[in-house]
């Protein structure tokens, strides 16, 4: 049997992993990605490190082993303010969710207020609240509770229900639940008639098929149903988890298939492959991730500093498996 502490590792290893395999094709379509690397197998440069994804994974770990269960959204806001707003050196590569919290908590906001900008909506929470699901490992409501109170900071609404939707995911999938079972978890965790909750369900309908007969996903109208062609950006939350439930589904949940499929697709694909790789990376454990993808540096530091810069995201995943045996 897969163990708990394998079960972290898979999770976050495979979130570092999915988002440095996504990132060259971050905002390209998914024929842009076809054309130019062909069927997507693998990494598809050399370049192994990691975004402001798996940074701000680590940041939102930290605070998880500062605080535990107690965490609350002053703890979260704090946390920015003393290591986020005081950065001199800018944040490359961070999203614009981001962005508008570090502008607010400067302006004197507090959550749920530093949350309220023109990107609440957008992935910044779902790309970091697997943490929340290792931590709260078999008890997705308290993971989709936990994650609420680190998005408060910086998002609302549906960005804040995606993040859940996650966070709840990898919850299940920790405690060994099939696949069908841990996209269940993320469906009930939000509400019915969320724009996240309608992604989840229609990547259920389209990739179920594909998952139970082994047919490839028709990424095509997938992408159709999914994605708000109007709007000129990719980091719409529900559209995220929308691609990666879809990935992982499609995939029967096997890593080797699942990450390389989110990139695939294209849009936010880092951030779609991360969450497809914690979700499969916690219900496959480490040991299921092919060997040769596993060898990811550490943080790099390179949008967030020297708060993260150096954590290796094996070890961050080890500690919080430590500290939620000990709750």
């Amino acid at each position: 049997m897969t163990s708990s502490l394998d079960r972290a590792r898979g999770c976050l290893v495979g979130l570092a992993i999915g988002d440095a395999m996504g990132a060259p094709a971050e905002n390209m379509t998914a024929e842009a990605i076809a054309h130019r690397w062909g069927r997507v197998t693998g990494f598809l440069t050399d370049a192994r490190s990691g975004t402001d994804d798996t940074e701000y994974a680590a940041f939102s770990a930290i605070l998880l082993l500062e605080h535990g269960s107690a965490l609350t959204s002053d703890h979260v806001a704090d946390a920015w303010i003393e290591h986020l707003t005081r950065r001199t050196e800018g944040f490359p590569g961070a999203g614009f969710s981001e962005l508008g919290t570090v502008e607010n908590l400067r302006a004197g906001l507090r959550p749920p207020a530093s949350g309220e900008h023109l990107h609440s909506w957008s992935d910044g929470l779902a790309m970091r609240s697997a943490v929340h699901g290792v931590f709260a490992a078999g008890d997705p409501a308290e993971a989709a509770r936990l994650a609420a109170i680190d998005g408060a900071v910086s998002h609302a609404g549906e960005g804040i229900y995606a993040g859940q939707a996650v966070a709840a995911a990898v919850a299940a999938a920790m405690a060994g639940a099939d696949v069908d079972d841990v996209v269940a978890a993320a469906a009930r965790t939000v509400p019915a008639n969320s724009w996240t909750a309608r992604s989840i369900h229609q990547a259920r309908e389209h990739a179920g098929d594909a998952g139970r007969s082994g047919r490839p996903l028709d990424v095509p109208a997938l992408l159709d149903t999914l994605v708000t062609r109007r709007y000129p950006w990719t980091d719409l939350a529900p559209e995220a988890v929308g691609i990666a439930v879809a990935a992982f589904i499609a995939a029967g949940g096997r890593f080797a298939d699942a990450v390389p499929l989110a990139v695939s697709m294209g849009r936010d694909a880092d951030t779609t492959a991360a969450i497809s790789g914690a979700m499969a990376g916690a219900l496959g454990g480490y040991e299921a991730i092919p060997a040769d993808w596993t060898d990811i540096g550490p943080v790099t530091g390179r949008c967030l500093g020297d708060v993260v810069r150096g954590l290796h995201l094996s070890g961050l995943a080890e500690r919080l498996a430590e500290a939620r045996d000990a709750r």
